[in-house]
């Protein structure tokens, strides 16, 4: 009876040093910033999206860890641990997880935080409003921020210029 309990704090000490010495692994491996798209990737911040199929988001860096989310298609990401096949990320609203490198994707998505975001024809606030996107819309980046805006467009087709203050991600 007395064994049954070390071998619980063994393996409870084995699994908390290998926890902790995840971060310390990955801090040795550069991660990619690509172009900065928004003022947090200007300061350094690397952002990642989901490619084009859906992915999941799971507790650990296993896909024997438990499960969290079903992630949609080129949903942003900002990228705190990357490992050889696995990311850590965290989304707007500031839930981590793991993801497997494989389900990233290339292109640079920003997701609308703003109430109503509008998107204008051109980089200026007085331009015309091409269409109006609510908070949680994911648009593609189609050219890094100038001037405080971004050029994005949305699933639909329609493209436009948007305030970087507006939108997450990129």
């Amino acid at each position: 009876m007395v064994m049954k309990p070390l071998m619980t704090i063994q393996y409870a000490a084995t699994f908390l040093a290998a926890f902790c010495l995840v971060p310390v692994l990955a801090v040795a491996q550069p991660i990619p910033t690509g172009v900065p798209a928004t003022p947090a990737a200007a300061a350094g911040i690397p952002f990642t999206a989901i490619g084009d199929k859906p992915a999941i988001l799971y507790d650990g860096p296993s896909v024997r860890a438990n499960k969290l989310f079903v992630l949609s298609r080129n949903h942003p990401f900002e990228m705190l641990v990357r490992l050889d096949k696995w990311t850590k990320v965290r989304d707007s609203e500031g839930m981590i997880g793991w993801v497997e490198n494989a389900s990233l994707g290339d292109k640079k998505f920003v997701q609308v935080v703003a109430a109503v975001a509008e998107v204008r024809a051109s980089a200026a606030a007085g331009a015309a409003v091409t269409f109006e996107a609510q908070r949680g819309v994911v648009l593609e980046v189609l050219m890094p921020t100038v001037n405080g805006w971004l050029h994005v467009r949305h699933r639909d087709g329609q493209d436009g210029f948007i305030r970087s203050s507006q939108v997450w991600g990129g």
